[in-house]
């Protein structure tokens, strides 16, 4: 297997990377997170994932596209749906194509780590664009794992962000906290 996982940031990735090294399975980490605002936080954790990934000898890639305009113009006439209608398509559809084009054969992604994303909703994308691009998808739920992964990119100091990525979560963030 020739998999490759998008990666959202280093704090996801630190348990599913060592889920999969523990089943003999060494994904390429693929960044491309073109929904990360503000431009900081973006590069905070891009610069974040290329450390990590660096010290602990894995294989990333990074596509750099800072989406902000291209983000709110699809997203803005669907706030609600905004992660399954826009956000989770386009993020993995690109790792899709980057994979069919650069010769791996499975892919799959950090987002499965996260108690906070719309898992059934995900997978059902992953499995349509598996379908859709004719690759394998690997399905793992990783979220048993999130405390553990989030404990150890603790003490590894890496940065932990505070929300999921887009303008509007990080808003939501703010308006939970006054509840």
């Amino acid at each position: 297997m020739k998999l490759l996982m998008h990666t959202c940031c280093a704090p996801c990735s630190v348990y599913c990377i060592d889920n999969l090294r523990e089943q003999n399975i060494e994904p390429t980490l693929y960044w491309y997170n073109p929904n990360i605002h503000p431009y900081k936080e973006y590069q905070a954790r891009r610069d974040c994932l290329k450390d990590y990934a660096n010290n602990i000898g894995i294989t990333a890639i990074f596509e750099e596209e800072y989406g902000l305009k291209e983000f709110c113009k699809n997203v803005i006439d669907d706030l609600e749906n905004r992660c399954t209608n826009y956000c989770y398509k386009v993020r993995l559809e690109k790792t899709i194509q980057y994979a069919k084009q650069n010769g791996y054969d499975t892919f799959t992604t950090t987002l499965f780590v996260s108690p906070y994303q719309k898992h059934d909703q995900l997978k059902k994308i992953c499995e349509e664009l598996a379908q859709k691009y004719d690759i394998n998808f690997l399905y793992i739920d990783f979220r048993s794992g999130f405390r553990q992964g989030q404990a150890k990119a603790r003490e590894l100091g890496l940065y932990m962000q505070k929300y999921c990525g887009c303008v509007f979560s990080e808003e939501d963030r703010y308006l939970n906290c006054k509840k």
